[in-house]
């Protein structure tokens, strides 16, 4: 099953949230190893396209939580692992009387 959004083939769950969100996500996030230089950059770059679009915060938001109401089932598809019995035995040597 193929997954497009706006003509875009989005072919990996980063390529889906890049897609949805109209910016490359290590914008918001970062990378390893950047230098002061480039962080100042990317969040100067971050703060310009919050000031064009106030609503995209919400707007993620939203998504997030449709995300998270559609897929539920199989997030927190949850099994209980089995403990094994543990057995302790009490040690009735030099018991006070």
């Amino acid at each position: 099953m193929r997954t497009y959004i706006g003509g875009h083939q989005a072919v990996s769950a980063n390529d889906f949230v890049e897609l949805a969100l109209g910016t490359p996500l290590e914008l918001w996030l970062g990378v390893e190893g950047e230098t002061d230089e480039e962080r100042a950059a990317r969040l100067d770059a971050a703060r310009d396209i919050l000031a064009d679009n106030p609503t995209l915060p919400d707007d993620v938001s939203r998504i997030a939580a449709e995300a998270i109401e559609t897929y539920a089932p199989e997030l927190f598809n949850v099994v209980p692992l089995v403990r094994p019995a543990v057995r302790r035995t009490r040690s009735r040597k030099g018991t006070a009387a």
